[in-house]
């Protein structure tokens, strides 16, 4: 009897060419397809189609918008970060799509687990660390098996075809990963570091096409959580896909990316998130308008970290919950409506409403005040007073031991002067003199 294998599958070549060699190999293989919460029945019905005419025992089609949105999303918007200060992490629904590949594995009695990543970027990282973290099975990842073949595209191909399976032509000169965080695409001039063409795009529109009137529209937050738009109360994953129909005609979210990436190169990239743009520049406004300095300055901190760990791997290391504790308790105020303006190219927000603004009756910053000038005055003062302190201090040492050099004669017994080359290239900037005395040493350079 066959051993039971489950592999992430998507209908494409590489995942196409997985369930052909397992299966040549003696699995029985099992797939599976994971949307983020935006169904698309026409193409599940083709990615479910694929797979029965590639032989698979079985396959499930596995809905992740609920969990992309409660522990990707909202743990993003607490933490207020990017990596590298650049990139909103689209690539974190692999670690959902791992976890309901071992979840199914278990429900079959499976012996294992594969999915359909190359040995050459990030994803293999992924999807590996976080099955290792969940699961003692074995991980099977067959294209990674054949990076050394001259073509692995080519290989891939000539393999179906002999097995009898149809081969579709190359739909895009990119490589495209789509879910309802947004897109990334890549290859061709991205790769080069040239511009990319207009076509490279998924979810915007570019600047010719955007439409002509502004787009004004309301979120309302809770707790940090957005919860409805334009009054409308929504769940996540919708309230996100709405969002992304509603400003990629704008162009909102489009960026090119270049990162350092897990396996040491330089690693270029299209990227578009028009709905989680706006979900960032309206949650980042309210935030900063309720929280304290403090919080405002460390938040960032604990986010960069978070979206280290999503980026690099990690999702399943114990330190993300330990962030993510802190972040949860940061958001008790993040509660009131932002309003959202854009006329193409970027999302603004243009108005915050909430009970928790810190805001002082009767002082506007920069306009009215309080308090007296001459509490200013002293503010003021005492505010810089270390810096003062650094310079007048530094001042009146320098000019105390410039005195007192000066007071001795060269030629005095006790004192002698020693002018010294220091080893090494330093010896380029002069000489180091040394003016010795019987029980104090200055050095002084010259």
């Amino acid at each position: 009897m066959s051993k039971k294998l489950v592999l992430a599958f998507s209908g494409g070549l590489d995942t196409s060419y997985c369930v052909a060699a397992l299966k040549e190999v003696g699995y029985e293989v099992h797939t599976y397809y994971v949307h983020s919460g935006s169904a698309d029945p026409e193409a599940e019905a083709t990615i479910a189609a694929r797979a029965d005419e590639l032989g698979a025992a079985s396959h499930r089609t596995l809905n992740a918008g609920p969990a992309l949105w409660d522990e990707i999303v909202v743990p993003f918007l607490a933490g207020g970060a990017r990596r590298q200060g650049r990139y909103p992490v689209l690539c974190a629904d692999r670690y959902l799509i791992a976890r309901l590949g071992v979840e199914l594995a278990n429900e079959l009695g499976a012996e294992a687990i594969g999915h359909g990543c190359t040995g050459m970027g990030n994803d293999q990282v992924r999807f590996d660390v976080s099955l290792a973290a969940l699961t003692d099975k074995p991980i099977f990842a067959p294209i990674r098996d054949i990076q050394d073949k001259e073509n692995v595209r080519e290989y891939e191909m000539a393999f179906l075809k002999e097995r009898g399976f149809d081969v579709p032509e190359r739909a895009s000169r990119f490589s495209v990963n789509e879910n309802l965080l947004g897109a990334t695409l890549s290859g061709g001039p991205i790769d080069e570091w040239q511009t990319p063409e207009e076509d490279a795009r998924v979810l915007t529109k570019v600047a010719a096409e955007w439409p002509k009137a502004p787009l004004t529209l309301k979120l309302r937050f809770e707790n940090g959580v957005p919860i409805s738009l334009d009054g409308q109360k929504m769940e996540g994953a919708a309230l996100l896909k709405a969002l992304n129909e509603a400003l990629g005609p704008y162009g909102v979210g489009y960026d090119i990316y270049t990162g350092d990436t897990l396996v040491g190169l330089k690693g270029r990239i299209v990227f578009e998130a028009p709905g989680l743009a706006a979900l960032e520049e309206a949650h980042t406004a309210l935030c900063e308008s309720v929280s304290s300095m403090a919080q405002n300055a460390f938040r960032r901190q604990v986010g960069a970290q978070w979206v280290d760990l999503v980026y690099d791997g990690r999702f399943y290391d114990p330190l993300r919950e330990d962030l993510e504790a802190y972040l949860s308790s940061s958001q008790s105020r993040v509660t009131g409506d932002v309003t959202l303006y854009t006329a193409g190219g970027r999302v603004n927000a243009v108005a915050i409403d909430s009970p928790f603004i810190l805001k002082k009756k009767d002082s506007v910053y920069a306009q009215k005040a309080e308090w007296s000038g001459a509490e200013a005055e002293g503010f003021t003062r005492l505010s810089g007073q270390s810096t003062q302190l650094w310079r007048q201090v530094g001042e009146g040492a320098q000019s105390c031991l410039l005195r007192s050099m000066r007071s001795q004669p060269i030629c005095q017994p006790s004192w002698r002067w020693i002018a010294k080359t220091p080893p090494g290239p330093s010896h380029r900037m002069g000489p180091w003199w040394r003016r010795v005395a019987p029980d104090c040493p200055a050095l002084i350079s010259m």
